[in-house]
């Protein structure tokens, strides 16, 4: 069973400032619970064929991946990895919302392998909350500065 969650926020800030944050791989442990560190290997700023190192903890696992910028462009970013148990695409979207507000949508989907097969319909539960939870993040640091 494929996973495929997303979620979505608005975020009072121009889609400008809204994407040049979030998609900056370098902000994501100020905003994802789960990610503890991010490392580049290749040098930023980011564009497609970039390559980031990202250390996570999720379902009590600590899980270390690398990804690949397969998309990017103003109004989106896709990244994805191959490796692991769990082969992720990431995409994030940003649309104008209003004259200074953006709509940002987050896209999680993958195809688990192994055990983490069995657990799928447990991982896409766990992957919606922790999204609606760091997008929750995101909007309050966006709209705090």
């Amino acid at each position: 069973m494929p996973v495929d969650v997303t979620t979505e926020i608005v975020i009072e800030r121009p889609c400008e400032q809204v994407a040049a944050y979030a998609g900056d791989p370098s902000h994501a442990p100020e905003w994802y619970a789960n990610i503890n560190s991010v490392r580049w290997q290749t040098p930023p700023p980011v564009g497609v064929g970039s390559r980031m190192d990202f250390v996570a903890r999720f379902l009590g696992r600590t899980l270390a991946y690398t990804y690949e910028v397969v998309d990017y462009g103003p109004d989106r970013l896709v990244m994805r990895t191959a490796q692991g148990p769990f082969p992720m695409e990431t995409t994030y979207t940003w649309h104008s919302a209003g004259a200074s507000s953006t709509r940002m949508t987050l896209r999680n989907r993958g195809e688990p392998a192994g055990f983490a097969k069995v657990a799928a319909p447990m991982m896409a539960a766990a992957i919606r909350r922790a999204n609606q939870k760091d997008l929750a993040t995101l909007k309050q640091i966006l709209e705090s500065s």
